[in-house]
C-alpha cells in the first residue's frame, strides 16, 4: 500500500509539470522528447501494471509498474531524441544546431550477384539555402 501511495504521488507530479513544461517550452525539440518520454512512461506504467496481473501474489509485485515506467522514460528519450535530430550538424536560420544523427539502415540491392545488403546511412549536415 505504501508503494502505491508512492507511485501515485510520482505520477500526480510528474502530470503537474509535464503542463507546466510545454507551456513554457520555447524549443520545440524538448517539448517532442518530453513528451515521448511522458508518453513512454505511461504506456510502460500500464505493461508493468499487465505483467503484475499473471503473477500468483500480484499485491508483492508492484514494482513491475515502477520498472516499466522506467524502462518507458528511457526508451520515450531515446525515441524523441531519433525523432527530433536528423543530422549531426544543421543549419536554420543562420544558426547551426549540432545534435546526434538519425541512423537509418538502407537495403543495397548488387546488380550483378543480387546479393541484399543492409547499409546504415546518418546525416552529417544538412541545411536549406536561400
Amino acid at each position: 500500500m505504501k508503494q502505491l501511495k508512492k507511485l501515485v504521488a510520482v505520477m500526480t507530479l510528474v502530470s503537474l509539470l509535464s503542463t507546466a513544461s510545454s507551456v513554457c517550452a520555447a524549443d520545440n525539440m524538448l517539448e517532442e522528447v518530453f513528451t515521448d518520454a511522458f508518453y513512454g512512461a505511461a504506456i510502460g506504467g500500464l505493461v508493468g501494471g499487465a505483467l503484475m496481473v499473471f503473477k500468483s501474489h500480484p499485491s508483492d509485485h508492484f514494482n513491475y509498474i515502477a520498472y516499466g515506467a522506467a524502462t518507458g522514460v528511457l526508451a520515450g528519450t531515446a525515441f524523441g531524441m531519433a525523432k527530433s535530430a536528423r543530422a549531426f550538424a544543421e543549419v536554420e536560420n543562420g544558426r547551426v544546431k549540432v545534435a546526434l544523427p538519425t541512423i537509418v539502415p538502407e537495403l543495397l540491392v548488387t546488380p550483378g550477384s543480387g546479393h541484399t545488403t543492409v547499409a546504415w546511412k546518418a546525416d552529417l549536415l544538412r541545411g536549406t539555402f536561400n
